[in-house]
């Protein structure tokens, strides 16, 4: 699939996941913006998709920092032209806003548990405003040049937008507002030229989720043990099994009527009932 001379602009490009759309859209002809707070990261992939023959242009930005989002659209102006594919890839959980126990017990109440009497609201606002008002405001900011052009944009859910996970209330909430607002934005652009879908993500193993998969020995978790049960493909995905999705949701040949859509790439997890 060719997207040559499209201009694609990637929040979170320094994640695992996003790290591999920003090479699959390069190697399909797009000119990629690779924006994330880890400059280190950014700067190492762009290097990396320039050596192959790609274009990128790494840019050290907080999505949550409207200042800074619109110095990246200049910057991207001016390397590339204006944004075509917008990627909102930026997100993530807090250790702050997860519980000890998927479930509550009379004396959790205790130093020893974090029950859910013990979330901090500074690590929930923080979880929910990098999820949702990382997606929000990056939007405002590079869609303003993407209507009438037949442009997309592509949010990351999760599969807790579908049936929250134990544990994490507050990235289970963000991604469900993800969601939702992916389908109003679908809505309230219909008319402008500009697609709006996201991609739930199943299980994929990142930086962000190994310690809760993984033991230090290598060997998988009581948590991880669950997630693959109720996987009825049995086993984790691949980041590259979501680039076939990403691709068709960017090219509006082969996708141009699909619009405010969730799309799981989950191995099954969100068709299965468990029995």
């Amino acid at each position: 699939m060719s997207l040559k001379n499209k201009n694609a602009v990637i929040t979170g490009a320094g994640g695992v996941l996003c790290g591999v759309f920003a090479k699959v859209l390069a190697q399909a002809g797009c000119c990629v913006a690779l924006l994330d707070i880890n400059e280190e990261a950014v700067s190492a992939l762009a290097r990396e998709i320039n050596e192959n023959g790609g274009q990128a242009l790494p840019l050290k930005c907080n999505v949550l920092d409207r200042g800074e989002l619109e110095q990246a659209r200049r910057s991207v102006s001016a390397k590339f032209g204006k944004c075509d594919i917008l990627l909102n890839g930026a997100g993530g959980n807090n250790q702050k806003c997860t519980t000890t126990k998927e479930y509550y017990e009379a004396g959790d109440i205790s130093d020893d548990v974090v029950s859910f009497f013990d979330l901090e609201k500074a690590g929930f606002d923080f979880v929910f405003s990098l999820n949702m008002m990382g997606t929000l405001l990056p939007t405002q900011v590079f869609a303003a040049d993407m209507l009438d052009r037949d442009c997309t944009v592509i949010n990351v859910s999760s599969m807790n937008a579908f049936t929250p996970l134990t544990k994490i209330p507050a990235y289970s909430a963000a991604k469900s507002a993800v969601s939702n607002f992916t389908q109003w934005l679908a809505v309230h652009f219909a008319s402008s030229g500009l697609r709006v879908n996201a991609i739930a993500p199943g299980f994929f193993v990142t930086k962000q989720n190994h310690a809760l998969l993984f033991n230090a020995d290598g060997t998988p978790t009581p948590r991880s043990d669950k997630i693959l049960a109720a996987t009825p493909m049995g086993r984790y995905g691949k980041p590259k099994e979501l680039t076939g999705t990403l691709l068709w949701l960017a090219d509006s040949e082969s996708s141009g009527f699909v619009t405010g859509t969730i799309i799981p790439v989950d191995g099954g997890f969100s068709a299965y009932s468990g029995v």
